[in-house]
């Protein structure tokens, strides 16, 4: 109900629009302008597997044993993030933009053994600062309509306490935790349209990110050990006012 009742409203906004050429504040015709941004994600991981992932793992010593694996997954997350937008005009038809943004999302993986008794969900929590640095081109503006496609890369560092993910602090293997590096670096991709009204503009966005390497910090436990690579994959709504 809640999506219907964007998805009605942004039809609103876009009716309205389209009506008469709005100015949109000048942004367009500035060589640097500022903006806001409001997200929401989903998130899940791609899972690369060792050769023996299905190998018990010894969580103390070798006499004792998990039982074997026979399923790791990964369930997609929401989550959702703030920022602001610093847009750089090329020419009529590009921009470079920076997006600084905060982003609060967990992720979770899923474990499941021959042994029922030893399944289980880990979630990976993390708050992200992303540095989104990317190229903008645009078609040329129709009436109050503009749309685009963009390309980049972003840098990701958590910020969340590592204290409350310490596996050196953890005595229980069935406890322990499965931990991301703390930094990492993706590539984005997507595609919006510009809406231009008479002091704004406001701009839809979806967005395909990629991490370049795994995100996965290999702990010896048994939640990590049958992991070759994680990648973090992010697929992303936008909204941008400018």
């Amino acid at each position: 109900m809640k999506l219907k009742s964007a998805l009605l409203l942004l039809c609103l906004f876009v009716s309205v629009s389209l009506r008469a050429q709005n100015w949109g504040g000048g942004v367009d015709d500035d060589n640097i302008h500022f903006g806001f941004t409001f997200q929401y994600l989903s998130s899940e991981y791609k899972i690369l597997k060792k050769s023996d992932w299905r190998t018990p793992y010894p969580d103390i010593d070798a006499t004792v044993m998990t039982s074997p694996l026979i399923a790791i997954s990964s369930k997609p997350s929401a989550g959702f993030g703030i920022g602001f937008v610093v847009n750089k005009r090329i020419s009529e038809n590009a921009d470079v933009r920076f997006t600084p943004i905060l982003v609060f999302n967990d992720r979770i993986m899923s474990y499941q053994f021959t042994d029922s008794k030893f399944d289980i969900e880990k979630k990976v929590q993390s708050t992200l600062v992303e540095f989104p640095l990317g190229l903008k081109i645009k078609s040329n503006r129709r009436n109050n309509f503009r749309a685009y496609i963009l390309g980049g890369a972003k840098y990701s560092t958590d910020i969340s306490s590592k204290k409350k993910t310490n596996n050196d602090l953890v005595t229980d293997p069935a406890e322990k935790f499965l931990n991301n590096k703390r930094s990492f670096i993706s590539y984005e991709t997507g595609l919006g349209f510009d809406l231009y009204f008479e002091y704004f503009k406001m701009s839809p966005e979806l967005k395909l990110s990629y991490s370049l390497n795994s995100v996965l910090k290999d702990e010896p436990n048994r939640y990590a050990a049958p992991i070759d690579k994680l990648m973090l994959r992010h697929v992303t709504f936008s909204l941008f006012f400018e």
